[in-house]
């Protein structure tokens, strides 16, 4: 396996042929030229000094030279170290409620962009944890897989929207049940679930089954994202732009609250903390510190090729070229004697 630091580099073979092209021309013409400067015999005694094969020798080792240098400015990089690594952790998966009554605003610039956000302040802080994300509105799934690549569970969670799952409502239950699925079967520890809601059920099952998770050493935190007060629903269109705000059947408006009593109750039943989002204060500091503080396990052992920097072999070869090309002679060793013209 090879890798460029520098690939853009590359380039330089685009000029490097222009200029070789360049010097062909160049040289054929001398050629021409010196044809005209007598005859063979004539030409023969000019040069008589030079040696033209060490004169291709040394323009051959100049190109090679040059190729070698490009070369080794492009920073290649080759896979021959095997490092062993050890991650150690715990299994972490965030329940993230992706139903309408998120899109409320009364945490700017609303529920699920500001979880979104906490997520992602979440994941800038995990040290060998591995991360996965169930999202769940009326029904639920396995959105990303328990995974140790923090890049990649970032961009996951920055493409999360309210439209993920047609189907509306808050199957928090199902939500849990999803998550425990999730988690590896083999260990039973280690394992951490952070529910993001506004605490709507429209189950009503969700306590007994966090109990049932905590049973089987699924620690549940919870973060409650709204306010008491509560928010309307914005609708948008197809551009993003706000159009209405959901009413119920008799047209009344419909405003969202936070049920924060429900996901201190889902907390409790799952030995875990619960905190809350109110668009004053409350983040993921807390959960993150009781995450931090739990014994880890040994999440991955494995090994590796790990690209190491190898320029300097081929700028030692340049090096080399260049130097054979300085101390090449190109004068003949033996010297004809010149008996005139016409002899």
């Amino acid at each position: 396996m090879i890798d460029f630091r520098y690939p853009f580099v590359f380039l330089a073979y685009g000029l490097l042929l222009g200029l070789m092209i360049y010097k062909r021309l160049k040289s054929a013409a001398k050629v021409a030229e010196s044809s005209r400067w007598g005859d063979e015999k004539v030409r023969k005694r000019l040069f008589s000094r030079v040696d033209f094969k060490w004169l291709k020798r040394k323009s051959l080792f100049q190109w090679w030279g040059v190729v070698l240098l490009i070369f080794a400015a492009t920073g290649p990089q080759i896979g021959t170290s095997l490092q062993e690594v050890e991650r150690r952790g715990v299994d972490i998966l965030v329940a993230l409620d992706v139903s309408s009554s998120m899109e409320a605003e009364d945490v700017k610039p609303s529920r699920l962009e500001k979880a979104k956000f906490e997520i992602g302040r979440l994941i800038s802080q995990l040290q060998g944890d591995r991360i996965g994300l169930v999202v769940f509105a009326g029904s639920s799934h396995l959105y990303l897989p328990l995974t140790g690549d923090y890049g990649a569970a970032q961009l996951f969670v920055n493409a999360v929207d309210s439209e993920m799952i047609r189907t509306q409502g808050t199957a928090m239950s199902d939500a849990l049940k999803t998550a425990l699925g999730a988690f590896p079967e083999e260990d039973q520890k280690h394992r951490v679930l952070i529910i993001m809601s506004d605490g709507e059920d429209h189950e009503g099952a969700a306590i007994d089954v966090a109990r049932e998770l905590e049973a089987q050493g699924v620690v549940i935190h919870s973060v409650g994202v709204g306010t008491a007060a509560g928010s309307l629903i914005p609708i948008f269109d197809d551009q993003g732009r706000r159009t209405d705000y959901k009413k119920d059947r008799s047209g009344k408006l419909v405003t969202s609250i936070l049920n924060d009593a429900m996901l201190r109750e889902i907390a409790t039943a799952g030995g875990g903390i619960s905190v809350r989002f109110d668009g004053r204060s409350g983040s993921m500091d807390d959960v993150m510190n009781v995450v931090q503080a739990m014994e880890k396990k040994t999440l991955k052992t494995h090994e590796y090729s790990q690209f190491e920097d190898r320029y300097e072999l081929f700028l030692a070869c340049a090096f080399f070229l260049f130097a054979a090309d300085f101390f090449m002679p190109t004068r003949r060793k033996g010297e004809e004697e010149w008996r005139g013209r016409f002899v």
